[in-house]
């Protein structure tokens, strides 16, 4: 059996859209010998892998963990030694919480090579599809990304900070801790701040709710909205409902 230099790649693979992965992710995956891959993936990027190479899957499944962290970094170096090159596919992209910088740091304490194909992230992407700029000029300078929940199973103190700056502030992994977030918006006197939350965003059975900080909990009971969602608050959500009107103005007026 020939000797194959053991090998990690974390790939990206963007935030469900299975068009919205990247070109070099698609290359990388073709000389695959073991793809690992999570819950947030879409599965229909599989059939980019080379065919032969073993398929692992190491997400959640009904809120249990197939693998834990450790095990899916002890897997990493054990499939690299055995069979070559191993595929770390993440959803969205792995340098945003997704874990892909303490993967590569274990797997080079092993002596393997790494490298890294970067995705597109869930925060940008998923707000855009729904035609939600995160800046734009008059509206926000900047924006926040962060994490709803720490690794203490805590809500970030990043968001309390967020929410005192004019910024577009989105929040990962935030579902469980919207009341927190709430309470925060609205100890700063933003009750009426626009909110999104894109629940599976860019698939097929994307779901969205808008409202303020005031009325996003009573949408989110409504439409029956959970993860894996973004939220997204600022003034940029209006830019969605501004659109549409646009739109509809143009098709029920006199054409130029």
């Amino acid at each position: 059996m020939k000797f194959k230099t053991p090998k990690l790649t974390v790939v990206g693979a963007g935030p469900g859209d299975i068009d919205l992965i990247t070109v070099k992710a698609i290359k990388v995956l073709k000389t695959a010998d073991v793809v690992l891959y999570d819950a947030l993936v879409n599965e229909e990027l599989l059939g980019f892998v080379n065919p032969k190479a073993e398929l692992i899957f190491v997400g959640k499944r009904r809120g249990c963990y197939i693998y834990q962290q450790e095990q899916i970094n002890e897997l990493i170096v054990a499939r690299a030694k055995t069979h070559g090159h191993v595929v770390r596919l993440k959803g969205g992209d792995p340098f945003v919480f997704g874990r892909g910088a303490e993967e590569m740091e274990y797997a080079a304490s092993f002596g393997l090579e790494t490298a890294v194909v970067p995705g597109i992230s869930s925060s940008l992407a998923v707000a855009a599809f729904q035609n939600i700029p995160l800046t734009k000029r008059g509206s926000s300078e900047s924006f926040w990304v962060i994490t709803g929940t720490t690794k203490e199973h805590k809500i970030s103190s990043d968001i309390e900070l967020a929410a005192k700056s004019n910024a577009t502030v989105v929040v990962l992994m935030g579902m469980r801790k919207l009341p927190q977030i709430v309470q925060l918006f609205q100890a700063e006197g933003k009750r009426n701040l626009p909110v999104a939350i894109i629940q599976n965003g860019t698939r097929v059975n994307e779901k969205v709710g808008i409202g303020t900080v005031d009325t996003i909990e009573k949408i989110v009971i409504e439409n029956e909205l959970r993860n894996p969602a973004i939220i997204v608050l600022g003034d940029v959500v209006k830019h969605r409902q501004a659109i549409l009107e646009v739109q509809l103005q143009y098709e029920n007026g006199p054409k130029r």
